[in-house]
């Protein structure tokens, strides 16, 4: 497998990273063009969740995926989240696919993972490339930048629907634009089909942001598979015993590590 970083620059001029994971070439593989998955990590618009990044874009290689870990802006980064998480998403969904052949990826087969905060920007990715305003704007197509499908972890849907209150000092950073702050309100019938996890007792990203897209989803005939474990919390990420942070040994959950296989399942079944 080969690592590497890459920095790309968004359709608003914003550079960004991006870390490859790239399986190498094994042959007279019967299917040999790799699926591709994006990660987006989550971690409250102010860091990047490294149990949410590198190890869960090797899990997807360990299932015949290449993968990427996505890099987007944060909060005390220059410049406002949005547009520009969701620039971030587009811009990387364009790039694998312009370069395809390179990476040895089936541009029909990719995949956005959003995790908690980085499930608000992989969903409202999803809006902004099927928005004719952002079209126009930043001048792209719905079929250059559009994954092919979407698991969302736990995912920050509503801005509004949090399971604490807003620190004064980063009140001004919330978006104003309901488009922006809620992104169900962007889904339409060409959005990706989904598979979405959850855990009922989140208390950080609660589960009524699941119930929110689904119903955005079922409205427009957008295909998704929902999972929401009784037990979980918010974070759990694989839900591995490797992955357990001192202290918080609610996070190996070996009935909510399954979304993993359901998700391979899933995904199996869509290209199938």
């Amino acid at each position: 497998m080969k690592v590497n970083d890459l920095t790309l620059t968004n359709f608003n001029k914003r550079e960004f990273k991006v870390h490859t994971y790239t399986l190498d070439s094994i042959g007279d593989l019967v299917t040999p063009k790799h699926p591709l998955a994006i990660i987006i990590p989550g971690g409250s618009f102010d860091h990047l969740s490294l149990r949410e990044g590198e190890p869960v874009a090797l899990a997807f290689n360990n299932c015949g995926f290449n993968s990427v870990v996505m890099e987007y802006n944060l909060v005390q980064d220059e410049g406002d989240i949005y547009p520009d998480a969701g620039l971030d998403v587009l811009t990387t969904v364009k790039y694998f696919r312009d370069h395809a052949r390179e990476y040895n990826i089936d541009p029909a087969k990719i995949v956005t993972v959003g995790f908690s905060a980085g499930g608000h920007v992989a969903s409202f990715a999803n809006s902004m490339a099927n928005s004719p305003k952002y079209q126009k704007e930043f001048s792209f197509t719905s079929s250059a930048v559009l994954p092919s499908k979407t698991i969302l972890g736990y995912p920050l849907i509503n801005l509004a629907k949090i399971g604490f209150d807003v620190p004064a000092e980063e009140e001004g950073k919330v978006p104003t634009d309901e488009f922006v702050k809620n992104s169900s309100l962007g889904v339409t019938a060409k959005t990706p089909a989904t598979f979405i996890f959850h855990a009922w007792d989140d208390p950080v990203v609660l589960v009524t942001n699941t119930m929110e897209y689904i119903a955005a989803l079922h409205t427009k005939n957008v295909p998704c598979e929902i999972h929401i474990f009784n037990r979980g919390g918010h974070g759990f990420s694989l839900a591995r015993k490797d992955m357990v942070i001192k202290g918080r040994e609610w996070q190996e959950n070996p009935h909510a590590a399954h979304w993993f296989k359901l998700a391979q399942e899933w995904l199996a079944s869509e290209w199938s």
